[in-house]
Order: C-alpha cells, then structure tokens, then sequence
C-alpha cells in the first residue's frame, strides 16, 4: 500500500469525507510532504558533505549559531522546531559552513528525538573534522507538549552534547555558551 492510500485511510478513520473537494488531493499532498519532512533517511554524511573538508592551520573556535530546523517527534509524529548551535575547534581539516547547517537537517528529517538529534550532530562533526572538540546545544519546541498533553506554548527544551575539549575544559565550554548566548 503506497504512503497516500495511508493518508486516505486516516482521514477516513478521523470521520472525514476523502471525496470531498477540499479533501480530493490532500493524501497525495500529506504523502509528498512527509516524503520530503523524512528525506534524512535518504542522505549519508559523506553524500551531504560532498568532499567540502579542506586543509587549515586554524584551530580557533568555529561556531555555527541560530540554525533553525523542523522535526518530527518519534513518539507522536508531531513536528518540533528550533535552533541548533554548532561548534568545533579544527585541528588541521575545516568544513564548509553550509555543511553544518545541511547535517544539521539531515538529522532532523528523520523521526527524532531532540536528545538523539543533538549527539547524531555532533558525532557526525567528529566524524568529519577530527576535531579537537564538538559542541552541540539545540533548543526547541515541541508540538507534542504544546497541541497535545499538557499543552504548554511557551516551554522550550534544552539539550547540549560536548565532545573532547568541549567536555574537558572548562574555558572552552564557557566561551561556546557565552558567544551562543550572545544576540546577533
């Protein structure tokens, strides 16, 4: 059975008419859009990094802030959305920025947790720099505690994962939270 024959049952079960005009072409929509809010699940690091890793004698911190994503909820499929910030200290090889960012979705499109979602980032990062340190901080809302449940609008969760000099030393860490906690 494809994915929109799915949606029609689902419409259906909900007590709708899937005949009706407004309804007519909804589960071939709800099927491309969760083909496209799924699509991680076709992407590999590699095909995403596409050889964008190059030389550098840098090895100050490099931080991506504010990268905003949308994903779903693996336990109610209901979308989260928020910002990621990303940071590593290079240690001979730099990756292009915009492959922060397209890691970054390639994670969050995918059923998710934002746990999960915080450490794929940064080990994927180490996997692909060797760097001296990852920093991964997101924060987000989440639709299943804000349409649903306890229905809280303004709760927002916080998760980090620090990896090497990020978790090691202090100094490091603090300057990662302080320059992500600054407004642009």
């Amino acid at each position: 059975m494809d994915t929109a024959q799915l949606y029609r049952q689902l419409i259906e079960s909900a007590g709708e008419d899937v005949t009706r005009n407004g309804l007519l072409k909804t589960p071939d929509r709800a099927a491309s859009a969760f083909k496209f809010l799924t699509q991680g699940y076709t992407q590999s690091l590699d095909e995403v990094i596409n050889d964008a890793v190059f030389d550098s004698d840098n090895d100050e911190m490099v931080i991506v802030k504010d990268i905003e994503f949308y994903s779903m909820c693996e336990h109610h499929m209901l979308p989260f959305v928020g910002k990621a910030h990303v940071a590593y200290l290079p240690r001979g090889k730099v990756i292009g920025l915009s492959k922060i960012a397209r890691i970054t979705d390639m994670f969050a499109r995918r059923l998710q947790i934002q746990e999960q979602l915080t450490k794929q980032i940064a080990d994927a990062i180490q996997t692909a720099t060797n760097a001296a340190g990852v920093g991964v901080v997101i924060e987000a809302q989440h639709f299943c505690m804000m349409m649903r449940g306890v229905q809280k609008q303004n709760s927002w969760t916080l998760t980090s994962m620090m990896l090497g000099a990020f978790r090691d030393n202090d100094r490091t860490r603090k300057e990662f939270l302080q320059l992500i906690s600054k407004k642009s």
